[in-house]
């Protein structure tokens, strides 16, 4: 590797010094150019363990400033690392070589929604969420829902793709960005796509930077699809003997003709840490069971009502121990509280959380209970598994005592590697939503083939060819 694409840049106080004034010349504003050390430490870091301190942050408030800071970082070989809200679990948007952390909080504007195009203008840093909230109020939808929707940002989410549980129905973030304004690593403004819901104008440059965790370049705005609000919604809950019951309901779902917009799925650790960590909580907000199924529909409100009859039917034809069919807004939302609970559930029992969100051919789910299972009578360590069975998108969390982590590290090791040697050997992604970053990085080889990463390789250099933009990830 040549120098130009090893750089980390230099900690001395003159070029810091020279740094800051010239990032505060492009940058004006007192809020542009942060230099204070723990809030440096704070922006080095996201939700994985990860972190490497910046020498400078700087916090653009527009796309001008962005490709501003670019163009100077090109000519002066600076690391340059975008950084969302940072509430990843990979390290993405961790500065590995220092340099420039560049913060997008301040471009924060949803510049539009047009009900009559369907289609939302957004910068980076609006919240998932919010969007969802303000495009509903005027009948819209925005379907991807990352279970951080109330703190990821828009420009997180096309940057790692992100998932969530409607993906079942309605896709992943990709389908739903028609144009992307993004700041090159030499500061070039380029605008690929636009503003209609079909385009095959030349090639596909949107799906080039979707997912691209920010080595390709830095989203400064987005155009984006939108629906018509589903006016319906039913929830069904249901508890399980086992995990392998539950994924053969799942199945049992689609071969009815079904497709809900969510199914998920949680096992008996995930809902005993659930239990333990809810005791105040009574009656059936935590179903009986070793297994939870969680079913949602949407549309039309008499057509919801009876698919959802029906499917309560089915679930009690394949072993469900008890089914709550939920149509209210309070009792649907009660029922969701319970998923977007395990996690923080999880973390409760004292253990540390591993979580790999592996995906895996749908046709695998059966398969993989029974894998992990095994595993964890081999290793010891607890396998909590929960999430997006209607995908296939699986959070396998190994959980680990802080005194395993110390005493039994080659034995952690070797369980990820054998979790993600039989997914790979399945034909599954070792990520399907939370990207590569750092946490990934030591299974791409094995994921990928030479050509793929070959390929990669020659995207990265044609678009940065000076290394950059996000250096020492996956690429």
């Amino acid at each position: 590797m040549s120098a130009s694409r090893s750089i980390r840049f230099s900690k001395s106080k003159n070029s810091r010094s020279s740094l800051e004034r010239d990032l505060r010349k492009l940058i004006p504003t007192k809020a542009g150019v942060i230099t204070d050390p723990a809030r440096l430490a704070e922006l080095g870091t996201d939700k994985w363990f990860a972190a490497s301190q910046p020498e400078i942050a700087v916090a653009p408030g527009s796309a001008k400033e962005v490709s501003a800071v670019l163009a100077y970082a090109d000519k002066q070989n600076i690391p340059v690392t975008a950084r969302g809200a940072g509430v990843g679990y990979v390290g993405g948007c961790v500065p590995l070589r220092g340099g420039i952390l560049m913060s997008l909080h301040r471009m924060n504007r949803i510049q539009e929604i047009s009900g009559e195009d369907f289609v939302a203008v957004v910068e980076p840093h609006v919240i998932t969420g919010v969007l969802q909230s303000e495009v509903e109020k005027r009948g819209l939808f925005y379907p991807p829902d990352p279970q951080s929707y109330k703190d990821c940002s828009i420009g997180g989410n096309i940057a790692t793709n992100a998932g969530g549980p409607r993906c079942l129905k309605y896709g992943v973030t990709r389908p739903y960005v028609l144009g992307l304004q993004v700041a090159l690593a030499d500061g070039t403004l380029v605008r690929v796509g636009g503003r209609t819901h079909k385009n095959k104008t030349g090639f596909d440059l949107v799906g080039m930077f979707v997912g691209s965790e920010g080595m390709l370049g830095i989203i400064t705005e987005a155009t984006l699809k939108l629906l018509p609000l589903p006016p319906a919604h039913v929830t069904l809950s249901a508890g399980f003997g086992s995990m392998r019951d539950a994924a053969t309901a799942v199945q049992a779902i689609f071969k009815a003709g079904y497709l809900p917009c969510a199914v998920e799925v949680a096992d008996n650790f995930t809902l005993q840490s659930a239990r333990n960590a809810h005791k105040e909580v009574k009656g059936s907000f935590i179903p009986p069971g070793k297994a939870h199924l969680l079913v949602e529909l949407d549309g039309q409100k008499a057509s919801v009502l009876s698919e959802g009859k029906a499917l309560k039917a089915l679930l009690s034809k394949n072993k469900a121990l008890e089914i709550e069919l939920a149509t209210s807004p309070d009792r649907r939302e009660r029922i969701w509280a319970l998923r977007r609970a395990f996690s923080a559930s999880l973390k409760a029992t004292g253990l540390t959380k591993l979580n790999e969100d592996i995906a895996i051919p749908r046709g695998r789910l059966v398969d993989l209970i029974a894998f992990a299972e095994k595993l964890q009578k081999k290793t010891g360590f607890p396998i909590a598994c929960f999430g997006h069975a209607g995908d296939g998108n699986i959070h396998v969390n190994i959980m680990v005592s802080k005194e395993q982590q110390t005493k039994r590290p080659k034995e952690i090791e070797a369980t990820l590697d054998a979790l993600f040697r039989q997914v790979i050997a399945w034909g599954g992604a070792i990520t399907g939503e939370h990207g590569i970053g750092i946490a990934k990085k030591r299974w791409w080889n094995e994921a990928t083939t030479p050509e793929l990463r070959k390929l990669h390789s020659l995207i990265k250099k044609a678009v940065d060819p000076k290394d950059i933009l996000n250096p020492g990830k996956f690429v």
